[in-house]
């Protein structure tokens, strides 16, 4: 009963040990049988020849599993099986016997230009580790499971930078970032690349972003927007701070009775804390030869 061809079976070879030493002994006793008839004679020649040209045939039928290896069995046309198992076996010599790795591959894409979610041209690449989990959806249901997971891996790269922004805060429309949220966009992907991989039997182990960067045109501006940002960033925290230590000391003042401040003192001495806080240039001193309403 033939066997579905994209749902892997596994085949039960038989061991190669018997045939080697069984081969070789019919062929030299149907010489001998020959020998014992006491002179050429052709029915026992003919017999003979007949024998040694189907232990030559059955010679085709010998093959060997290697450690993460398989074997996929067609018979006529038809698929057979699939033997797994590391040994050394022999089954039909008509079978054709192809060879499928069943070890991890990597993928390293190259550096893909796409456009992100907000249209920022940017170069994205990843490594994608797989192996083969169904060896007959590998072997008969695509033309070559290697090209196939070469071309999808790349689409599903174009698909995952177009769905998100490149950095946070770029769009309310996807809060996940291809930077900032990277764990999320690498389960993203791989889920993307099973779903696509399931027609040809592979599995994907790993997925892992290798490069991320602004496209070379639009990197400059982009650098400098990222530093504008991040110096308002650090501006905001150093008000709040100086706000908060400005506070700390008038409080201070007013309990300890240091000094007696009306809102004309309180409101210089409050710039010149901001001012000495906030500024980037070291203070410079100034000296006041008057009072400070004159």
């Amino acid at each position: 009963m033939a066997t579905n061809p994209s749902s892997e079976a596994s085949f039960s070879a038989q061991s190669a040990w018997p045939y080697v030493f069984a081969l070789p002994a019919a062929v030299i006793a149907a010489w001998t049988w020959v020998g014992t008839r006491g002179g050429p004679q052709p029915v026992p020649i003919v017999s003979a020849a007949l024998i040694t040209l189907v232990c030559v045939v059955c010679l085709g039928g010998f093959f060997i599993v290697t450690p993460n290896h398989s074997r996929v069995l067609v018979l006529f046309g038809r698929y057979r099986g699939t033997v797994r198992a590391p040994g050394f076996y022999w089954t039909n010599p008509f079978t054709s016997k192809r060879v499928l790795s069943l070890r991890a591959h990597n993928v390293a894409s190259e550096k893909i230009k796409v456009n992100d979610l907000i249209g920022n041209p940017i170069e994205i690449g990843a490594v994608i580790v797989w192996r083969v989990r169904d060896t007959a959806q590998a072997i008969f249901d695509v033309e070559d499971h290697e090209k196939y997971v070469d071309v999808q891996v790349e689409t599903a790269i174009r698909e995952i930078a177009k769905a998100h922004p490149y950095d946070d805060g770029q769009t309310d429309a996807n809060p996940i970032s291809l930077r900032g949220d990277t764990s999320a966009v690498v389960e993203e992907l791989a889920n993307e690349l099973q779903a696509r991989l399931q027609r040809a039997g592979v599995e994907v182990l790993e997925a892992r972003i290798s490069h991320l960067a602004y496209a070379p045109e639009i990197a400059s501006a982009m650098l400098q927007r990222q530093q504008a940002t991040a110096i308002i960033a650090a501006r905001q925290k150093i008000v709040e701070g100086a706000v908060s230590i400005v506070e700390q000391a008038l409080a201070d003042l007013g309990q300890k009775r240091v000094i007696e401040l009306d809102d004309e003192r309180k409101a210089t001495l409050v710039g010149n804390l901001l001012v000495v806080l906030c500024g980037q240039a070291s203070p410079q001193p100034v000296i006041n030869t008057g009072g400070l309403y004159s």
